[in-house]
C-alpha cells in the first residue's frame, strides 16, 4: 500500500471557534486507491464505551476547516464521534495531480472513512453514518446506495455534480449540442495541459464580485471570499479546480440506484437556495418505485439560501436538533 506522507497543520486554523465540549485530533486513513486522506476527529469530552460515528465532507471545493468541520464538531458536542475529512486531491489530503475530482474516487473517500471508523476501539461499527454537504450531498447518497454499512445519511444543501456538469445550472445546457461544445473545449484544454506539463486552474469564486453577478454567485462570494468562510487551502476561496478536474462527471451519472437504498436518508435544503431543485428531484428519485420510503425524508428550511446551511448564515439555519434526532434514531 502507498504510505503517503502528509503535512498536517496542528494549530487550530478553522473558520469556526473551537469547542470546549469536544476533544480534537488529526487523523489519516487510506482509500482503496492508495490515497491518504487527512481528517479532523472530534470526540465528545469524557465519552466512554463505543460511540455512534459520523463522517462528514463538503462542500465541493471546500476543506475540512470550513463547514464540514463545523458540522462534525457540533455533532460531537451532541454525543457522536465524528471525522471531517478532505477528499482526495484537495486540502491536506494526498493524491496527485492536485485539484481533480472523480465520481468514483470521491464516493470511495466516504467508504474509506467508514473503513477507518469501523476499526476504531471507541466506535460501534454497526452505528456509522455519513453527512455530505453541497456536492458531497449528492456523493453521500451515491455512497449510501453502494455501502450497506452506512446506517444513516444526511445530504445537506446538495448538488448533483454529474447533473450540473452535464446539464449546466438549472438544466439550461441540457442538449447534445451544448454537451458537445463543453466536451470539445475540455478536450482541447487537455492538449494544452499536456503540452505545458501542468494543469490550468479554472478559478475559484470570482473576486472582485461584478455588480451584475447572479444571486448564487453573490451567495458563494459572501462565504468563500470573506472572513465568514475564507480559508487558504479552500479551492473555492482561491484558484479553484483544474479546468478539466470535473470532466468525468459529465459521462458518469451518480445516484442511479438511489431508490434501492434501504438505510435512512435525510435530505435538507434551503427554500430559497438556487440549488434546491437538486434535493427535491433527488428525493423524488429516491422514493419513486421504492420499497424503502419509510426512513426517507426531505426537509426544506424556510427562507434559507444555499450557504445558510454552510454556517447558519447568521440566523441558525442549520437544523442541528433535527440532525441529532435523525442520527440518534437510526444509529441506535
Amino acid at each position: 500500500m502507498n504510505n503517503e506522507m502528509l503535512t498536517l497543520t496542528q494549530e487550530w486554523d478553522k473558520t469556526f471557534p473551537r469547542s470546549d465540549k469536544t476533544d480534537h485530533r488529526k487523523v489519516t486513513f487510506r482509500n482503496r486507491y492508495g490515497i491518504t486522506l487527512a481528517a479532523d476527529m472530534y470526540i465528545p469530552k469524557n465519552a466512554g464505551g463505543k460511540l455512534p460515528a459520523v463522517a462528514v465532507c463538503g462542500p465541493f471545493g471546500a476543506v475540512k476547516e470550513q463547514c464540514s468541520g463545523l458540522y462534525a464538531q457540533t455533532l460531537a458536542e451532541r454525543g457522536f464521534l465524528t471525522v471531517a475529512f478532505d477528499p482526495s486531491f484537495t486540502g491536506e489530503s494526498g493524491g496527485q495531480p492536485r485539484y481533480m475530482a472523480s465520481p468514483d474516487i470521491n464516493t470511495e473517500d466516504f467508504q474509506a472513512a467508514v473503513d477507518f471508523l469501523s476499526v476504531q476501539e471507541n466506535v460501534d461499527a454497526d452505528r456509522i453514518g455519513i453527512c455530505g454537504i453541497c456536492g458531497w450531498g449528492g456523493l453521500s447518497i451515491n455512497a449510501a446506495a453502494l455501502d450497506t454499512r452506512i446506517k444513516a445519511t444526511a445530504a445537506v444543501t446538495m448538488y448533483d455534480m454529474a447533473r450540473v456538469n452535464a446539464n449546466g445550472y438549472f438544466d439550461s445546457e441540457n442538449t447534445e449540442e451544448k454537451r458537445y461544445e463543453k466536451k470539445a473545449a475540455l478536450n482541447a484544454q487537455r492538449i494544452k495541459d499536456y503540452q505545458s506539463g501542468e494543469y490550468t486552474l479554472g478559478g475559484g469564486v470570482i473576486d472582485p464580485l461584478p455588480e451584475d453577478a447572479p444571486f448564487f454567485v453573490k451567495d458563494y462570494h459572501s462565504y468563500y471570499k470573506t472572513e465568514r468562510g475564507y480559508h487558504p487551502r479552500s479551492l473555492n476561496s482561491n484558484g479553484g479546480w483544474n479546468v478539466i478536474g470535473c470532466m468525468s462527471f459529465m459521462n458518469q451519472p451518480i445516484n442511479t440506484y438511489s431508490n434501492e437504498i434501504r438505510s435512512a436518508v435525510l435530505i435538507v435544503h434551503g427554500e430559497k437556495a438556487h440549488s434546491c431543485y437538486f434535493s427535491r428531484d433527488a428525493y423524488a428519485a429516491m422514493t419513486k418505485d421504492s420499497k424503502y420510503t419509510g426512513n426517507k425524508e426531505l426537509l426544506i428550511i424556510p427562507d434559507a439560501v444555499h450557504t445558510d446551511l454552510y454556517d447558519g448564515g447568521g440566523k441558525d439555519a442549520i437544523p442541528f436538533d433535527k440532525l441529532e434526532a435523525f442520527y440518534r434514531e437510526y444509529l441506535k
